[in-house]
């Protein structure tokens, strides 16, 4: 969890063949075939990028899915199981650092870069990823992202034995095979130029009545979802633009016992960053 706020410069997302009024064509992304998993990846980090440009030296950026590019891994295997000739391509884009290195190139990205792996809430992860990155003097911005993919058979066992390693439950993402949803926030300590900021609040605890756990919406009230979906960072991205507009502030939760993360936007957001910041002067 992070310890300390974080302004939000920009959000972008892209999503695939999910069925959602957004749904883009697949973005071409040359050296990379036939999944959706860095062309998704590399157009939210675009989009981010190209909103609120700066200093690419000092720019972090980390990465996080469950499995990583299962498309890629699955064709992979099928053809070497086959007995078909292997693709290069598929060798060099089977980890997620492959894009990491495209979206570096493009952008002029030298700062550190991280994939994480994770079964539990990505946006936790993440927010605590950039929040230790920005410790760093010479990091003044970290863009973070998540990416998820749907799948078949295959994929459901990966989830299935991922799972029994300590008996959760991991449900496929509901998506179809070739589908896929990819979110990106750029972020850097709260200040000038950053109108909306983030921080980690009391963990939120359902009553539970009815033997209902609740669904948390990006209204402030938070949305369940399977280990590793990346929803919760596509309600950060909502409630960023809803903030953008409106003002105010909301209280993100990702599951019904999770950490709670409160979005303030505003005067209230600068107020809070310069407590912050005095506060941890003074330690």
């Amino acid at each position: 969890m992070p310890r300390s706020s974080l302004g939000i410069l920009s959000t972008a997302t892209a999503t695939h063949g999910t069925g959602r009024d957004d749904d883009i064509p697949l973005p071409r992304l040359p050296g990379f075939v036939e999944s959706a998993f860095s062309p998704l990846a590399y157009e939210a980090a675009r989009l981010c990028l190209a909103e609120r440009p700066g200093d690419g030296a000092r720019t972090a950026v980390a990465l996080a899915s469950t499995a990583g590019d299962t498309t890629t891994a699955d064709l992979a295997s099928r053809r070497m199981v086959s007995g078909r000739v292997h693709n290069p391509l598929l060798f060099m884009q089977a980890t997620p650092n492959s894009v990491l290195g495209y979206l570096s190139r493009e952008f002029g990205l030298t700062g550190q870069m991280f994939s994480l792996s994770t079964l539990d809430d990505p946006l936790t992860e993440l927010l605590s990823m950039a929040d230790l990155l920005l410790e760093d003097p010479e990091v003044d911005r970290v863009l973070v992202m998540g990416v998820e993919l749907g799948g078949g058979e295959r994929l459901t066992a990966v989830y299935e034995e991922l799972a029994g390693e300590d008996g959760r439950s991991v449900p496929v993402p509901a998506l179809p095979a070739d589908a896929g949803l990819a979110a990106a926030v750029l972020l850097c300590r709260p200040g000038t130029g950053t109108p909306v900021s983030v921080r980690s609040a009391e963990a939120y605890e359902n009553d539970g009545e009815d033997g209902d756990d609740g669904d948390i919406s990006a209204d402030g009230t938070g949305t369940r979802g399977h280990p590793g979906s990346i929803q919760s960072l596509f309600d950060l991205v909502g409630l960023h633009r809803r903030l953008l507009r409106e003002g105010g502030s909301h209280l993100l939760v990702t599951d019904s016992r999770a950490p709670a993360f409160l979005l303030t936007a505003g005067t209230e957001a600068t107020t809070i960053a310069r407590n912050e910041t005095e506060t941890h002067a003074h330690q």
